[in-house]
């Protein structure tokens, strides 16, 4: 099995602006494009040809970019083939693997997952490039692979650390190419999730952009000038750091009214285990809190109000334009939604300008999708590029 991309690559500068500006913005007009980047209309000519003669761009047949008006001549907007190359995205979990097929605009048009039983890393790698044999059977053009993980990543290739998979200093980029000849991304899975809201999703065209995410963890991303911030210490457990609340719930662990205490999954989920005796799912303690429940209605109001001064945080020091709040955790907003946005307003300026939160609950397949547009950014960057 082998790369379809190569004929895309490698591209110059010029080249990469105008082949991301159109994936991420396009359909766009010549005109646009030229104003967007700055650019003269023989100098987009030339920048554009080999994008054609490659492949990569084509000219829209409608004859209308969006927003262009069709008085006159018609022109020709330039646009992206999005079936034209398939990218796998996996989502690595400590019992499961999600994978996910996508277009080259992330449009997700497959899914296969399988459990996964270890964690050596030479049978997860094998996992993974059986379960590409399977996606590649309906889907023969396949371009990439972008891999996430909980945990810290180095260079997109080495899983340094991951606390899920016990592993530590493990190159699954390079084990899984070996096994299937084709590039190979790995990235935090926040960070990937932060790239494809970027790219394609809640934050694309905005300058400043938070994605926070609550579920088995906590995590945080932020973009600046369009562009993620990569941190060294990405994901290696801030939120334990990140006190909400001295007095707050403890931890298995025995951390006090940190972020990690208040709104992670399995620290409520402890909370309520701890003090019943009884074990109860996540969805049942949103549940029994709604129906008027006293302990699960008090367990989940603290979590609300620790999440609506997390959110005031986030806002007042990062000033994003909006913040999107993911991840399999976000059902608490069903539940206590004025809790956390009157904990908000009382955290911030009485003038500031209101919070512009969007709340989506995440399933793993979109984490997968986050992983595939490592690989569509590898496919148009040329490189892994932060």
């Amino acid at each position: 099995m082998t790369a379809g991309s190569a004929s895309w690559l490698p591209l110059s500068p010029g080249e990469r602006s105008v082949a991301i500006e159109v994936l991420v913005g396009g359909p766009l007009s010549r005109a646009e494009l030229a104003r967007r980047l700055d650019l003269s209309a023989g100098s987009l000519t030339r920048l554009t040809k080999p994008l054609i003669e490659s492949g990569l761009l084509i000219e829209s047949p409608d004859g209308c970019a969006p927003g262009e008006s069709r008085q006159g001549r018609p022109s020709q907007p330039l646009d992206v083939v999005a079936g034209s190359r398939s990218f796998v995205g996996f989502k690595v979990t400590e019992d499961m693997v999600y994978g996910v097929v996508t277009t080259l605009r992330s449009e997700i048009v497959a899914r296969h997952d399988r459990p996964l039983t270890t964690h050596d890393p030479d049978e997860v790698a094998d996992l993974l490039a059986d379960m590409l044999g399977e996606l590649a059977r309906s889907h023969p053009e396949l371009a990439g692979i972008g891999i996430g993980v909980g945990g810290f990543v180095q260079d997109r290739a080495v899983v340094g650390e991951s606390p899920f998979l016990d592993w530590r200093d493990i190159p699954l980029a390079a084990l899984v190419e070996e096994r299937t000849g084709l590039p190979v991304v790995v990235e935090n899975d926040v960070a990937a999730l932060v790239e494809a809201e970027t790219w394609f999703g809640a934050g694309r065209g905005l300058d400043r952009f938070v994605v926070l995410t609550i579920g088995a963890g906590i995590g945080y991303g932020l973009v600046l000038g369009g562009r993620r911030v990569p941190s060294e210490g990405e994901d290696r457990a801030f939120g334990r750091r990140w006190i909400l609340d001295p007095h707050g719930p403890l931890t298995p662990d025995g951390e006090r009214g940190s972020a990690v205490s208040l709104l992670t999954i399995p620290s409520i989920r402890y909370q309520i285990r701890a003090a019943t005796g009884r074990d109860h799912t996540y969805e049942e303690i949103l549940d029994l809190a709604a129906a008027g429940e006293a302990l699960c209605a008090r367990v989940v109001a603290e979590a609300a109000r620790g999440l609506g001064i997390l959110l005031a945080h986030i806002a007042n020091f990062a000033m994003p334009q909006k913040i999107l709040l993911a991840g399999e955790g976000v059902g608490l907003m069903d539940v206590a939604r004025i809790t956390v946005e009157e904990t908000i307003r009382a955290r911030r300026h009485p003038l500031a300008t209101a919070v512009d939160l969007e709340t989506r609950r995440s399933d793993f397949h979109d984490w997968a999708r986050g992983a595939a547009v490592l690989a569509i950014q590898v496919l148009v960057l040329g490189a892994a590029d932060d």
